[in-house]
């Protein structure tokens, strides 16, 4: 029996040989419900609540970004920063950098070879920006793992959004779909993409995730979350930001300038 499923990158939407988002798919896991109740404390928080899936440990939405209970129940406070109307935006959580600091970034050895290589691109891009945050590849003793996502999955990489000062801890890569050898620019930019969502952003077209997505316009509004213009960037849209909800297949997406602007804003 086929199942009609999204592949989306931690918010980051797979595009199958196409434009579409959508695709059809042998042996998916059924979605269950998600509660009416849960769907407000999504959307209170800000969050889109179209295609919300209920996964291990909590719930996924916006297509890759990963939220708890604990999440949805802690007090907000009710602002957080956009680059422009369609430009970067960040959670109200970010990492403390204080006057430098290195996030300690270690890969499971249930990803293939090729994806270490990956993730050594994905880290040189963020250390290239020369900001108070740097990354470093280690083997033990990491702040953020990345690992291999159920094989049953129906996102292509997922992650959460710091808390207390420190980045989200994990990030999975359904290696399932991808393969052994996805290409290291392409899985680079996705993998560079899921930190962003670790380390504080949020989706670039966040006010329209039709703008990378396709499909009919989609402005899920800021709920009683605030925005804040950051100055000197523009107003228009941006169509090679990092952060953009949904990618084509083979891709490859690093830093432009509004994204650096971005970056060094607020490390």
């Amino acid at each position: 029996m086929k199942k009609n499923y999204t592949l989306r990158l931690i918010a980051f939407a797979l595009v199958l040989g196409g434009t579409s988002c959508s695709v059809s798919e042998e042996d998916v896991v059924e979605k269950a419900a998600v509660s009416k109740e849960k769907l407000q404390q999504i959307y209170d928080m800000g969050f889109g609540t179209t295609d919300v899936q209920l996964v291990d440990g909590g719930y996924l939405v916006e297509g890759d970004i990963f939220l708890t209970d604990e999440q949805l129940a802690a007090p907000r406070d009710p602002k957080f920063l956009r680059v422009g109307e369609t430009e970067q935006y960040r959670t109200t959580n970010l990492v403390s950098v204080g006057t430098g600091r290195t996030i300690r970034v270690a890969i499971s050895s249930t990803l293939p070879t090729a994806y270490v290589t990956a993730l050594d691109e994905a880290i040189r891009r963020y250390n290239a920006e020369n900001l108070l945050i740097k990354f470093q590849r280690v083997s033990s003793s990491y702040n953020i793992l990345l690992t291999k996502a159920p094989s049953t999955a129906s996102y292509l990489a997922s992650a959460g959004f710091p808390s207390g000062g420190n980045p989200y801890s994990q990030v999975l890569v359904n290696s399932t779909y991808l393969g052994s050898a996805p290409g290291t620019n392409y899985l680079a930019t996705i993998l560079a993409h899921e930190i962003g969502h670790c380390i504080g952003f949020r989706h670039t077209d966040y006010m329209d995730r039709s703008y990378s997505c396709g499909g009919a316009y989609t402005n899920e509004g800021a709920s009683s979350v605030g925005a804040i213009h950051i100055p000197g960037t523009p107003t228009t849209a941006d169509a090679t930001s990092w952060m953009l909800a949904c990618v084509a297949n083979g891709q490859n997406r690093p830093f432009n300038s509004n994204d650096r602007t971005a970056l060094r804003y607020l490390y």
